[in-house]
């Protein structure tokens, strides 16, 4: 078995990217994968970094569970694209800033973190809208999306990361 390793990317680090980063290590608790998987989220702009998630973003993850408190805004590093196996932007807007600072020599998948929908065909859109401009709806929306990704995800993690071949 070998550990996997996860970066979830937005703009600021303080409503998308930290969702899922907490929800993930919420799965992690749960299942007992601490040590196997690790889970961390950026920023593609420094606007936010040391700062906790948005107000609303935690009062939305708490709702279900999540505490989201702890996790401080950073901002993508070179480093994180040899540090991470995945490095998941939100949205396209990340995915490309991703792809111009990529490495030649990156090892890790960079990609869209919609692509790991559980549930691609239910009408879900083609990355997470930001809502930080919303109100609390877009939140409560963005956080179920943010959860659909993330079954998608633990699945994949588990068959190419957690299963051992016989």
């Amino acid at each position: 078995m070998k550990s996997c390793r996860v970066l979830f990317v937005c703009t600021g680090n303080i409503c998308r990217s930290p969702t899922a980063d907490g929800l993930l290590r919420h799965v992690i608790a749960q299942r007992g994968w601490s040590g196997r998987v690790v889970s961390d989220s950026a920023g593609t702009h420094g606007y936010h970094v040391g700062h906790a998630p948005d107000p609303r973003t935690i009062d939305v993850a708490a709702k279900y569970g999540v505490a989201l408190e702890a996790l401080r805004a950073r901002r993508v590093d070179i480093t994180d694209f040899n540090d991470f196996d995945f490095v998941l932007a939100m949205d396209r807007g990340h995915l490309d800033s991703l792809l111009a600072q990529r490495p030649a020599d990156c090892s890790a998948r960079v990609q869209l973190f919609s692509d790991f929908y559980a549930q691609p065909d239910a009408g879900l859109p083609d990355g997470i809208p930001d809502p930080y401009y919303g109100g609390p709806d877009g939140f409560e929306q963005v956080y179920r999306f943010i959860e659909n990704g993330v079954s998608g995800l633990v699945k994949v993690i588990e068959k190419e990361y957690l299963t051992s071949v016989s």
